[in-house]
């Protein structure tokens, strides 16, 4: 499913960031000295979002001074029967007297089975691109980027520190079956209370 695009040349909606909610959609004309930087940054920003997102939902719109241009991403990915979900946002402001564009990207990552485990992390970009097509490389390149530095955290997190939390497998290598031995542990108390009291 390709991402929701809200033209930015068309729509008006007002968005309320506490509940997520957006109400009050209206015709509106895209009134700024940028709109064919907006128009060509929403297409090229829409393609790659598709390309690596692909239940995102993209927007590109110029700021309240028209001064610069905000580049907005959010990616959800919901799986409950692996017990696990995660959302990728992105914001970028480019400048566009100098095509200078700084911005955040935003990862949370909840796993819930057997336990409780939330990662949130974010990084801090900057970068600048020559024209709107050039502009989206980057954004994608510095996206790669941190997205292949947090697989290698996590796989150095896995060999390392979360294997020395784990219980580790007995000489046998299998599985300690913790309910029989309980189980063990509860006939032979009642087996001793009964040999006790007989005495």
């Amino acid at each position: 499913m390709p991402p929701r695009q809200v033209p930015s040349s068309r729509s008006y909606l007002h968005t309320y960031l506490l509940s997520q909610m957006a109400s009050n959609a209206q015709s509106h004309t895209l009134d700024t000295q940028h709109a064919d930087i907006v128009q060509s940054l929403l297409k090229s920003f829409s393609a790659a979002a598709t390309e690596h997102f692909p239940s995102s939902k993209v927007g590109v719109f110029p700021t309240e001074s028209d001064s610069s241009i905000a580049i907005l991403l959010v990616a959800n990915k919901y799986s409950p029967q692996n017990f696990w979900n995660g959302r990728w946002r992105s914001t970028y402001l480019l400048n566009p007297t100098n095509n200078s564009v700084t911005g955040t990207i935003k990862v949370d990552v909840h796993y819930y089975e057997d336990g409780n485990v939330r990662m949130s992390t974010n990084k801090k970009v900057e970068l600048s691109g020559s024209n709107p097509d050039g502009i989206v490389r980057e954004i994608a390149k510095a996206e790669n980027k941190f997205q292949e530095a947090l697989n290698r955290a996590f796989s150095t997190l896995a060999e390392g520190s979360f294997k020395g939390l784990r219980r580790q497998l007995p000489v046998t290598r299998q599985r300690v079956e913790w309910e029989k031995i309980a189980g063990y542990r509860v006939g032979y108390s009642q087996k001793s209370g009964v040999s006790n009291s007989l005495k």
